[in-house]
């Protein structure tokens, strides 16, 4: 039985926050529920409850389950690598108290460095990590994944993203043979795999059991087009839609579908629709991809 939750960024709650406009927890979770989800994940650190009994509580209202935790860490300085941990493994925490089978998706601190944000899509081996920097991020990765593991029990992914250092099938590649299986699983988001010049399904084939957490998020090929022909950086190429909904872009969910149910694949899809104040209204758009997924028998 495939399992489909949603995030709140698919509510835009940072981008709406920023606006002035930001949507509270329980309208976020109601419409999550109402749209056909039965998961969540944790959203930015503070959106919801950080008490482990009212997480709990407030999740139980609306039947939903917590499903995993986004924590971004700016893996390609040494420096950073302390405090990440340490935000890594409260997050975990709490997750823990609340759901012991949710995961810990790993990211870079994406969107930080000039030159990976401006050129995200179109990535060269020039824009990458020198052999040092990389040796530096993957223990960094896997000390935070070592912590969590130890100290909460919980697993930890590692969620590669446009605009970050691991944005590409190669890197992706690189840092899953720089790492430690038993301790790094991948989250493996459609989306962001194709907008890096990847075919996702060929990757859940290539990683299989590593797969331990998916995003569907669709690709549209024309907005990629136009964003590499424009030299758009990854802010822009998001504006102008590039992430759209299920079922209108390049991904071969159905393909994707079928791969997972014949590896009996045990964890969470989480739908991702990235929410810009003037994009449509989310709960509209969470409705279509759920009935979407539906139709797909998921």
């Amino acid at each position: 039985m495939i399992r489909i939750a949603n995030a709140p960024c698919s509510w835009g709650v940072l981008e709406f926050e920023e606006a002035g406009q930001a949507p509270v927890a329980e309208r976020v979770l109601d419409e999550m529920a109402a749209a056909g989800y039965v998961g969540t994940e944790l959203g930015d650190w503070g959106f919801l409850p950080a008490e482990p009994d009212r997480l709990a509580a407030l999740l139980a209202r609306h039947a939903l389950r917590l499903v995993g935790g986004f924590v971004p860490v700016a893996l390609a300085d040494p420096a950073a690598h302390a405090e990440g941990r340490e935000r890594a493994v409260k997050t975990a925490r709490l997750m823990a108290e609340v759901a012991p089978d949710a995961v810990l998706v790993l990211s870079d601190d994406n969107g930080r460095d000039p030159i990976r944000t401006g050129w995200a899509g179109r990535i060269r081996p020039e824009h990458g990590l020198d052999a040092s920097a990389w040796s530096s991020f993957a223990r960094g990765v896997e000390a935070i994944a070592r912590a969590v593991s130890s100290e909460t029990g919980l697993g930890l992914v590692f969620h590669h993203h446009a605009g970050g250092f691991i944005e590409t099938p190669g890197e992706v590649e690189r840092l899953m043979d720089s790492t430690d299986p038993a301790l790094v699983g991948l989250c493996l988001d459609t989306g962001h795999w194709t907008y890096g010049g990847g075919d996702p399904l060929a990757a859940a084939q290539r990683y299989g059991e590593r797969v331990r957490h998916v995003h569907f998020k669709d690709c549209d090929p024309t907005v990629a087009a136009l964003a590499r022909r424009d030299q758009l950086d990854y802010v822009e190429a998001v504006r102008r839609g590039l992430f759209c909904e299920l079922g209108a872009g390049a991904v071969d969910f159905t393909g994707l579908l079928a791969h997972l149910r014949g590896r009996d694949y045990r964890g969470w899809i989480v739908v991702e629709q990235d929410a810009f104040p003037g994009m449509g209204q989310p709960f509209d758009s969470a409705r279509r991809s759920r009935a979407y997924l539906r139709e797909r028998g998921a």
